[in-house]
C-alpha cells in the first residue's frame, strides 16, 4: 500500500476536480451549440456515452502526444521516435518525416534480443523464406509447421513442464484459456492487481470471483477459507474447483510474486495455482526459467504456467505449460488454438533461437548465467557479459541510483520493471515530454490503467543498455524530476538501499 503524502494527494485531487468542472463547462456550452444549430436529428443515439467518453475527449486528449509513439526503428536500447505535430489542439496527430533518436526505456526488450541478433535472425531470415511470413491457417487445419512442434517442445523443457502449447497472442492466452479451464460452479481467486487479460479472462469463465489483496498471503488464505466455508452462492455446495491466479512480476509494480508463500497455502486448501510469468519468464532466475527458478519453487508445484514471447524473446505470441492432460485437453478446446492463426514461422523460429541463447547452445555464453563478472565486465561490450547477469545488474543499479536520487520507486530488486510515481496529471505530460525533448523516450501510465491517485512512468531496462546509456538516462530523469518536482524523498546519495527492499501498491 502506498502512502500517499496528504499534500501530493490533496493536489492531485484538486487537479482532476479542476479538469473534470472545466470539461462539464465545456460539454454544457457544446450542447447548446449543437442544439442550436441542429434542425433535424438523424436518430441514433450517441454510439460514445459516459464517463469513458468525456475522460477521453477532455483529458486524455489534451497529452496524447505522450502515447502512441511511432517509432521507424528495431526497438533495441536506441530507436527512431518519428516527430509528430497538431494543428488542433491535440485533438489529430500528424506524423512527419523528421525522426529523433532517442534512448529506448519504455520497450519489453529484456534481454536484447528484439533488435538484429547474430544467432537469431539470421534464422528467422531462412525461416521466412522457407515457410513465408504467415502459415494462413490455423493450428488443427493447415497452420502447424515442424516450427511449431518444436517450439512447444522447447518451451516445455525450458520451463520445466511436461507439455505446453503455444498460441499467436500473449492477452489471448490468458483471455481464452481461463474460460476453458473455470466455469460455473468453480471459484477464482484473483490477485486484486492482475493484468486486464487476466480480469476479462475470469469475466468470461461465469466463475465466482474473488479477490485478494496484492501480493498478500495472509489475506488470499483468509479469502480461501472464508469460501470453501460458505461454498457456492444461493446452494453452498463446495466448489467444483478453486484457482488461484497470481503473476510472476506485476507489470505496472515490478513487484515480485510471494510464490512460495502462496503455493504453501493453496497445497493447504487444494486449490490450483495459475501463474502468469509475461514479464518474469527470460528475465529472471539463474537461467532465465523465471520466478519459480529465482524463489526456488518447484515448477510441479505450479499447476498451470503461461508466459509470453514479446518480453525476454523478442518475437510475439504466448502459450500454456501443464500437464499432458492439460495440454491435450487445451488443444481440443480452447478456441485460440482452434480458430487463431498460427504464430508466423518466423517468429517461432525466433523464440526458438533466443531460448538457445539464453541457454548457452548456441555454442556461445552470451545467454547463460555463467560465472559471475566484474561490474566493468557487465558494462563492457556484449561478448564480456552475458545477457541474464547483465539484466540483473543493469535493473538494479538503475532502481538504486533512482532511490537515491530521492524518486519513489515501486517494485523489488532484480525486477527489470521500475515505475516511478507521478501522481498529478500535470505532471504526467510534463515529464514525458521534457524526458522526449532530451532524447530519452519513457513511457507514463495514468487512469484506467492505474487507480485515479496513482500515475507513474514506467522504465523497462535492456541487456542491451550499456552503463553510459544508463548514466544518460540517470542525469536526464534526474533533471526533469527537479524541474517537475517528482523527488518526493530526500536525496540520499550515501545511503545504500538494502538488497530486497520493497514498496508496496494496493
Amino acid at each position: 500500500m502506498i502512502a500517499i503524502p496528504y499534500l501530493t494527494a490533496l493536489s492531485t485531487y484538486f487537479s482532476y476536480g479542476l479538469l473534470f468542472a472545466f470539461g462539464q463547462l465545456r460539454d454544457f456550452f457544446r450542447k447548446i451549440v449543437d442544439w442550436w444549430r441542429a434542425s433535424t436529428l438523424d436518430g441514433y443515439a450517441p454510439i460514445c456515452l459516459g464517463l469513458e467518453d468525456f475522460y477521453i475527449r477532455r483529458l486524455y486528449l489534451r497529452i496524447q502526444d505522450c502515447f502512441g509513439r511511432p517509432i521507424s526503428s528495431a526497438p533495441d536500447a536506441w530507436f527512431d521516435v518519428v516527430e509528430r505535430y497538431s494543428n488542433d489542439n491535440n485533438k489529430t496527430l500528424k506524423r512527419t518525416t523528421k525522426t529523433s533518436k532517442c534512448l529506448n526505456l519504455g520497450s519489453y526488450n529484456y534481454l536484447g534480443f528484439a533488435a538484429a541478433d547474430e544467432y537469431c535472425t539470421p534464422r528467422a531470415i531462412e525461416s521466412l523464406k522457407k515457410f513465408a511470413a504467415s502459415t494462413c491457417s490455423t493450428r488443427v487445419d493447415g497452420g502447424t509447421t515442424m516450427l511449431h512442434t518444436d517450439l512447444e517442445e522447447c518451451v516445455a523443457r525450458f520451463v520445466g513442464k511436461p507439455a505446453a502449447v503455444v498460441f499467436g497472442m500473449g492477452y489471448v492466452t490468458n483471455s481464452a484459456i481461463l474460460p476453458i479451464l473455470m466455469g460455473k460452479g468453480g471459484l477464482i481467486i484473483s490477485d486484486s492487481l492482475n493484468h486486464n487479460s487476466i480480469v476479462n479472462g475470469a469475466r468470461g469463465s461465469g466463475a465466482t470471483i474473488r479477490v485478494f489483496q496484492h501480493n498478500t498471503p495472509s489475506h488470499l488464505e483468509t479469502v480461501l477459507r472464508e469460501q470453501i466455508a460458505e461454498g457456492q452462492p444461493r446452494t453452498h455446495r463446495p466448489w467444483k474447483k478453486i484457482m488461484v491466479i497470481v503473476e510472476g512480476i506485476y507489470s505496472m509494480e515490478g513487484e515480485l510474486c510471494k510464490l512460495p508463500e502462496i503455493v504453501s497455502i493453496c497445497k493447504k486448501y487444494k486449490a490450483y495455482v495459475y501463474l502468469d510469468e509475461a514479464h518474469s519468464i527470460g528475465a529472471v532466475g539463474k537461467s532465465g526459467r523465471g520466478v519459480c527458478e529465482l524463489l526456488g519453487v518447484d515448477t510441479a508445484d505450479v499447476d498451470v504456467m503461461m508466459g509470453t514471447f514479446t518480453k525476454s524473446f523478442g518475437s510475439c505470441g504466448g502459450y500454456i505449460a501443464g500437464s499432458k492432460e492439460l495440454v491435450q485437453y487445451l488443444k481440443y478446446t480452447c478456441p485460440a488454438h482452434l480458430y487463431g492463426t498460427a504464430i508466423s514461422p518466423p517468429g517461432a523460429q525466433q523464440i526458438i533461437s533466443s531460448i538457445k541463447v539464453i541457454l548457452g547452445e548456441d555454442g556461445s555464453n552470451r545467454g547463460t548465467f555463467g560465472t559471475w563478472f566484474s561490474s566493468m565486465h557487465f558494462f563492457g561490450s556484449m561478448s564480456w557479459a552475458q545477457k541474464l547477469a547483465r539484466i540483473r545488474e543493469n535493473s538494479n543499479f538503475f532502481r538504486s541510483e533512482l532511490q537515491k536520487m530521492g524518486f519513489e520507486v515501486l517494485g523489488d530488486n532484480d525486477s527489470p520493471v521500475m515505475p516511478i510515481m507521478l501522481y498529478n496529471p500535470a505532471k504526467i505530460p510534463a515529464f514525458s515530454r521534457e524526458c522526449l525533448r532530451q532524447k530519452v523516450a519513457v513511457v507514463t501510465v495514468a487512469f484506467p490503467a492505474t487507480p485515479l491517485l496513482l500515475a507513474r512512468a514506467r522504465i523497462c531496462i535492456s541487456a542491451a543498455h550499456t552503463k553510459e546509456d544508463l548514466v544518460k538516462a540517470l542525469e536526464v530523469i534526474s533533471g526533469v524530476g527537479d524541474l517537475v518536482g517528482i523527488k518526493y524523498f530526500p536525496a540520499e546519495p550515501n545511503k545504500q538501499h538494502q538488497e530486497h527492499g520493497t514498496i508496496k501498491l494496493e
